[in-house]
């Protein structure tokens, strides 16, 4: 070997050993500097940009969740409360689009921006205490919300095991109460599993529940026209006003006094949901969205849900009346769902209570584990699902439903304002935003003195009964924005942290590195397009197109109450065959995707 040859490999030698030297020091330095995210659970982290959904994941989500158990109460609370057919049509119309331009231009872009769950972000900008208060009243609200649903769902099942109604706000029953901890059980499992399981679970759901509410409807109506006009169907759009002024939506409310009208309507479906879009709860959901734009796809939950369904659900509580010869008051879920759909109404029950519960559970977890931080989502999601299952055993939670979601908004609404002031407004005014973290300080007394005063402020209101009670979130947010910038102006938020805010900045850029170099050891998510699993699919599918071509035979082919009475059975009968088909086919097109998934890695 010549001399200038062996120069050349001591040469090269000394370039690879320099090259992994390097190598070697900077694995150290990004091992240092990744410690620190180890141990902290990957919820109270940004969210990894590679677990990022697109638009479709949360329609189905939304679709799930507003098409649920609560509108069986709520579409018959309309009627109690005396509206008006057109108030209705209109009313939920105007509030239910306010609700998704509230989701769209407050909530997501918050969401987007930071990436994180209330829950962790108001940490940042408000201290510890204050963030374990609030947390601490977000358990308990979507934990009760939660252990509504799962007494919605237990009413069905009651129902079919002719186990006696459950009118007392304790329960009378022991079989009841087995009932509601096996359906609870269900609603915990599928809450452990994450964010990813709620979407699944809801993407199977959402479109064989908005059939079914569809349909109910529409097997319904036929028995209401004959009450009240004689005949089978409508004429027209007249003849469907005259039928829900007499027998749905008359005007006058269950005391026999004139009801609610159009601005109380309106404002009603704009607040019904003020605890997440105001109140910036479902940062928890859209942080996973691609796009701030994707709040908009809140909109299948609000049209579908909070329009269809509510109206489906009236004009099922009302003919379910009729056949019953009982107010519409007086019936549980699981009543005006049987005589709607027949034994699908049992399934429509149980499940539209568990996509709300699942959701509403999964949020539940994810404010205890904010508060008990050593400890994982799971662990607090069960402990937590343990208790809703026993406040579920109540049935008093929920015949009380519309009052908890009404001063639930009123009470997070503030919360909301301050970091939608925060976020939004302090960068606009050249306020620096976290600035409570970059001091150190674990409290923020701006924050609980806007809160407080708040509610004050709400509360105040709502006792003098200045304005309808539906619309107080909105002077509410509007004063704690105000008090709060004005606070946090003393406090220290004029101030400039230069030194801080670029550790923070490099903080969340080595979380993204953190995040980039754990992506790469994962494999990513392929869909299933197999020929079986589209036919799955496709099957599926039709059994949704039949069900809604036998409940549209019920309304428009039925010339009298004979042949309306024998398609109905009709209906009844085959529909449970299709919604049974549906689910084992979705839910085997969705085993398939994930051992497609399994064996990949």
């Amino acid at each position: 070997m010549s001399f200038p040859y062996l120069k050349e490999c001591e040469a090269v030698m000394d370039y690879i050993h320099f090259q992994t030297a390097i190598e070697t020091r900077s694995y150290s330095l990004m091992t240092d500097n990744f410690d620190q995210f180890e141990d902290i659970e990957e919820e109270q982290l940004p969210v990894d940009k590679n677990k990022l959904h697109d638009w479709t994941h949360f329609a189905g989500l939304y679709a799930a969740e507003h098409v649920a158990a609560t509108e069986f109460v709520i579409g018959a609370t309309f009627v109690a409360l005396g509206a008006k057919t057109m108030d209705i049509m209109l009313g939920l119309l105007i509030g239910n689009v306010l609700a998704v331009l509230s989701w769209t231009f407050i909530t997501s872009p918050i969401a987007v921006d930071t990436r994180l769950s209330l829950y962790t972000y108001l940490n940042k900008i408000a201290g510890d205490s204050m963030t374990k208060l609030y947390n601490w009243a977000n358990v308990i609200i979507f934990s009760v919300i939660s252990a509504a649903m799962i007494t919605v769902s237990a009413t069905a099942v009651r129902f079919a095991f002719d186990i006696p109604a459950q009118l007392n706000w304790y329960p009378t029953n022991a079989w009841f109460i087995l009932i509601v901890f096996a359906v609870g059980i269900v609603v915990v499992t599928i809450a452990l599993y994450g964010f990813n399981a709620v979407s699944e679970f809801s993407s199977i759901c959402a479109p064989w529940l908005f059939v079914m509410f569809t349909s109910g409807a529409m097997v319904l109506l036929p028995a209401l026209s004959l009450d009240v006009l004689d005949k089978t169907l409508p004429a027209g759009w007249d003849d469907f006003i005259t039928l829900g002024n007499q027998s749905i939506w008359t005007g006058i409310d269950s005391n026999g006094e004139p009801g609610i009208g159009l601005v109380e309507v309106i404002g009603f479906a704009w607040a019904a949901n003020t605890i997440t879009h105001f109140g910036l709860i479902d940062m928890a959901l859209l942080r996973f969205a691609k796009k701030k734009s994707y709040g908009l796809a809140t909109s299948t939950g609000m049209m579908f849900g909070h329009y269809v369904a509510w109206i489906a659900a009236g004009i099922m509580g009302a003919g379910a009346a009729v056949i019953l010869g009982k107010s519409i008051v007086e019936l549980d879920p699981g009543d005006v769902a049987y005589y709607a759909l027949g034994w699908s109404g049992f399934v429509i029950v149980i499940v539209a209570g568990w996509t709300t519960a699942i959701t509403n559970l999964y949020r539940a977890g994810l404010a205890a584990q904010a508060i008990f931080y050593t400890h994982s989502r799971k662990k607090t999601t069960i402990v937590v699902g343990l208790v809703t299952i026993v406040i579920a055993c109540f049935p008093f939670v929920f015949s009380q439903i519309l009052p908890l979601l009404t001063y639930a908004g009123l009470l997070v609404a503030p919360v909301g304002a301050i970091v939608f002031a925060e976020h939004q407004i302090f960068p606009r005014i050249g306020y620096t935003r976290y600035w409570l973290s970059y001091r150190q300080l674990a409290f923020s007394t701006p924050a609980v003195a806007a809160w407080g005063l708040g509610l004050v402020f709400g509360f105040g209101l709502n006792a003098l009964n200045v304005m309808s009670f539906f619309y107080l979130f909105i002077p509410t947010w509007i004063f704690t924005i105000l008090i709060y910038t004005i606070l946090a102006a003393r406090y220290g938020a004029k101030q400039k942290y230069p030194e801080a805010e670029e550790k923070e900045k490099l903080r969340n850029e080595n979380i993204a590195i953190f995040q980039e170099e754990k992506s790469k050891l994962e494999f990513p998510h392929k869909s299933d397009k197999s020929i079986f699993s589209s036919v799955l699919n496709g099957i599926g599918i039709k059994a949704l197109l039949i069900t809604l071509v036998l409940a549209s035979i019920v309304l428009f082919g039925s010339d009298n109450e004979t042949i309306y009475l024998e398609n109905r059975e009709v209906f009844y009968r085959y529909a449970f065959i299709c919604t049974v088909t549906y689910f084992v086919l979705a839910y085997w097109a969705l085993l398939r995707g994930k051992q497609k998934k399994s064996t990949l890695k």
